[in-house]
């Protein structure tokens, strides 16, 4: 068994809307059938006994060692705790060679849940070991490390509660909600506009106490120290017991409590000058509470004890440590509910005050301290009291996020219990914090957890708003950069802000931000990125989906303007039309609900994907008889055609109609691929609610020119010639070209043409079959990239296609794309008309107009 190609699909795909990686695997003849292997199975179910079926998906047939490592991947992560349950495995039309597809919800741990699997296989072929239980932990400890935690994660499951679309930007805790200039960005729990002033102002604690007091926020007495000598003239000033404290410091790091004597204050100073500048203030006795405030509300609160343990008379208070640390719930950092309790320098000096040691042991039923910070970092519990807070110890908490200047901030209260006023009870606020954890109130150790992140979401956005932008998405075999450009320039027209990303590049607001082909989800990600877009056009190539699945999770409108024969087929393993329609659909597949997709009647394929999807459909056509167009008109859903000298778009008794002659990218109609082009565009503007006096403006202001629409036929005069650029480059589009050319008037017609060598053989003679039947002169060139063929080898191809051409007349075969469309400008009289088929998009059309511009000067 070979794998390779392993492949992360990171958005709805071809296989499913899950995150999954992909592999190619190979298998001898003896791998395809694991009947045909003695033992095998038994000696598998040896090594992973909690392994399961080995064809996840129940379906019938042979299990092959493709469908092992499926399913050996998928239970891995599954025991390891990971939420996934998808899979699948899928012959290709290579014998003996599969796609196997698993679930993922976290890369890195499904690609070692992928090479542990293939671990697993070899041991059992091998009569090997493998340590099944090791290889689980090692996954399980991976995916604490690498998924979010529990304050990050409770947000963000509640954003995607509500539909709203996020996406993690680091390794880290930074993630953004919603598109363009929707989103907003959390870290952990610190969202966008809270101020760094604000937050460094809650980092210094000497600075937050005299603005909360300032504010008449009651808070303890104190001030920073430079010494332990200070720090006890301080204690003895304000009296003990007293707390001393980083200045500057987070998680409880270097807090000790209620000290009440000079050595106790002397390693508490020590421990806390570790962490930064040092202050003593004044022990507040009662509980430790921590108060979350969002916004302008106190959405939780909880009651923090101290790390402790109760004696049992038989164990040392060591001993009962580590019984509490092996709790489950307990871990190392956050990835856990609950920390282990610390045995640190604090924790001996904190058991000298109770007359202990880490060797005694004290009496059944004595409560030993290790601590007197309740901080759960440093191994404390937490106890839900949200429900008893006082409505005056509330606004106090609230008094103090805004004081300081927090959107999201834990405040922490010194208090007897939170029944009564601060005031009453000689309580007071110690702290707050910017970024507050919020596992005490997710998942407190008793009580009930709040959805802290809910409220969040809420802050963030208004309900009902799912902080997306509109998304077009344009597939096809061709017409898709057209159709993307014109429906961006739709867009624009009515006052939004576009992202567009195409074969040409990328596209903010008119600006070009990147260039070369960009039809992939790296930059829709991107594009969806960027603070100032408000709409997106996305051209979505075949090689994207294929590569890495969709850059979102659905889109408001998916236009597929004609899948015809197809183009690129042959390549990884999409082999048939039929093939590549299933590839493309999965745009019209993840439409929103609210949504359409806009579906070529006139192409039955296209047709077809209609009913995958979970929104409306519009139907475009020219011709307005089409059958699939007046079934759909007939129930009053949305259709646009073609009627006389004008488009026309209907819903219901409902008509608008658009004159041909004042949309010139059609040139009054003439062109048909346009039209059709024209109305998957309109298509896309009516999903995207424009009003159609925006459309209307839009349509005659787009101008098909290289400029704004490089290698879409582009039109330009030579000493009288028509000269037409164009990047066709399959034989459907060499239809739609010669049927455009042939309704322009000529004295001479030639082309310049080479072919993509990544096409099928057939694919490259069609071409030249269709084009010699339209053109009196061919000029075949070859391009400086040949894509895997052979030196030659295309231009024999092109030359085969010409054998049964019925008007060729002349042929000539030229090395270099510059040269050839030199000679073909050189042999034209006024009158003739030239179609260029560039190849280096860019290089060709600048170089064709500087021919042009020349030309125009010699005039």
């Amino acid at each position: 068994m070979d794998v390779s190609r392993i492949r992360a699909l990171r958005g709805p795909n071809l296989w499913s809307r899950h995150t999954a990686i992909e592999a190619v695997v190979a298998c001898e003849p003896a791998e395809r059938a694991i009947e045909q292997l003695p033992g095998f199975e038994d000696a598998l179910r040896k090594l992973f006994p909690s392994l399961g079926p080995l064809r996840p998906d129940g379906r019938p047939g042979q299990i092959s060692l493709a469908h092992v490592l499926e399913a050996a991947t998928l239970a891995l992560q599954a025991q390891a705790g990971c939420p996934v349950t998808f899979s699948r495995t899928a012959v290709t039309v290579e014998t003996g060679i599969y796609q196997v597809i698993v679930e993922y919800s976290e890369e890195q741990v499904g690609r070692l849940a992928f090479d542990k699997a293939q671990a697993l296989i070899q041991a059992a072929l091998n009569a090997g070991e493998f340590d099944v239980e090791a290889a689980i932990a090692e996954l399980r400890e991976l995916d604490e490390d690498v998924r979010l935690g529990p304050s990050t994660g409770s947000i963000v499951t509640a954003a995607a509660a509500r539909g709203i679309p996020w996406r993690r930007l680091t390794t880290g805790s930074l993630v953004q909600f919603g598109w363009g200039s929707r989103q907003r960005r959390i870290w952990a729990a610190e969202v966008d506009n809270t101020s760094a002033v604000a937050e460094s102002i809650a980092q210094d604690k000497d600075l937050t106490k005299r603005l909360l007091a300032a504010a008449g926020v009651p808070v303890p007495i104190g001030r920073p120290v430079s010494d332990p000598d200070d720090a006890w003239a301080v204690a003895q000033e304000i009296g003990l017991p007293v707390v001393c404290k980083p200045q500057d410091g987070n998680q409880g790091k270097g807090v000790t409590v209620n000290i009440v004597s000079r050595e106790h204050l002397e390693i508490a100073y020590k421990a806390a000058a570790e962490i930064g500048t040092v202050m003593v203030e004044k022990y507040l006795p009662g509980n430790d509470f921590r108060l979350l405030v969002v916004g302008d509300k106190l959405v939780a609160a909880a009651r923090r004890d101290p790390p402790h343990v109760i004696g049992d008379g038989v164990l040392t208070v060591r001993a009962l440590v580590d019984k509490v640390n092996a709790d489950p719930r307990r871990g190392e950092g956050h990835a856990t509910s609950l920390t282990k309790i610390r045995f640190d320098d604090i924790a001996i000096a904190r058991l000298d005050v109770q007359g202990l040691k880490p060797e005694s042991v004290p009496e059944k039923g004595r409560r030993v301290i290790l601590r007197n910070n309740a901080n759960l970092s440093t191994g404390g519990t937490a106890t839900d009291v949200t429900d008893d807070v006082h409505p005056e110890v509330a606004a106090r908490a609230i008094a103090a996020a805004q004081t300081i200047g927090l959107e999201i901030c834990g405040v922490d209260v010194l208090a007897e219990s939170l029944h009564k006023p601060l005031e009453e009870q000689n309580g007071g606020i110690v702290e707050v914090n910017a970024a507050p954890g919020l596992r005490m109130h997710l998942s407190p150790s008793y009580g009930k957890g709040r959805n802290v992140g809910e409220a969040m979401v809420a802050n963030l956005y208004k309900s009902g708003d799912d902080g997306r932008i509109p998304i077009v998405a344009v597939t096809g075999t061709n017409g898709k950069t057209t159709t993307a450009r014109l429906t961006a320039h739709l867009l624009a027209t009515s006052g939004l802000r576009v992202g567009m990303t195409n074969t040409d590049g990328v596209y903010v607001n008119g600006r070009q931000i990147d260039s070369g082909d960009c039809s992939g989800p790296k930059s829709a990600r991107n594009v969806l990125m960027h603070p100032d877009v408000d709409a997106a056009v996305f051209e979505t190539a075949r090689g994207g989906i294929l590569r890495e699945g969709l850059g979102y999770d659905r889109c408001q409108t998916a236009v597929v303007t004609n899948i015809g024969a197809g183009d690129h087929l042959g390549l990884n393993y999409i082999t048939t039309v039929e093939d590549l329609a299933v590839l493309k659909r999965v745009i019209v597949m993840n439409v929103a609900a609210n949504g359409y997709a806009v579906l070529n009647a006139a192409d039955p394929i296209v047709t077809a994907m209609a009913p995958k999807c979970p929104g409306g459909i519009i139907y475009f056509a020219a011709d307005p008889h089409n059958p699939v167009l007046t079934a759909h008109r007939a129930q009053g859903k949305r259709t646009l055609c073609v009627d006389g000298d004008a488009i026309v778009a209907s819903e219901g008794n409902w008509r608008e109609s658009l004159l041909l002659r004042d949309i010139p990218i059609t040139r009054n109609g003439s062109i048909g691929f346009q039209v059709d082009n024209v109305m998957a565009a309109i298509g896309a503007a009516w999903s995207s609610g424009l009003d159609w006096d925006t459309i209307r403006r839009g349509l005659a202001s787009f101008v098909n020119d290289a400029d704004n629409a490089p290698g879409r036929f582009n039109v330009m005069d030579f000493r009288g010639a028509t000269v037409i650029a164009d990047y066709g480059h399959n034989p459907d589009a060499m239809r739609a070209l010669v049927a455009a050319v042939n309704a322009l008037p000529a004295k001479r017609r030639s082309v310049v043409i080479s072919g993509a060598g990544d096409r099928r053989d057939e694919d490259i003679r069609e071409q030249t079959a269709i084009l010699g039947d339209a053109f009196d002169e061919l000029i075949l060139f070859q391009d400086a990239c040949q894509r895997g063929r052979e030196d030659g080898e295309v231009l024999a191809l092109l030359r085969e296609g010409l054998a049964k051409a019925q008007r060729a007349e002349k042929v000539d075969e030229i090395r270099g794309e510059f040269v050839a469309i030199d000679t073909a400008l050189e042999r034209l009289q006024p009158g003739d008309l030239c179609l260029v088929l560039v190849d280096q998009v860019e290089e060709a059309l600048a170089h064709l107009a500087k021919r042009c511009a020349e030309a125009s000067e010699m005039a």
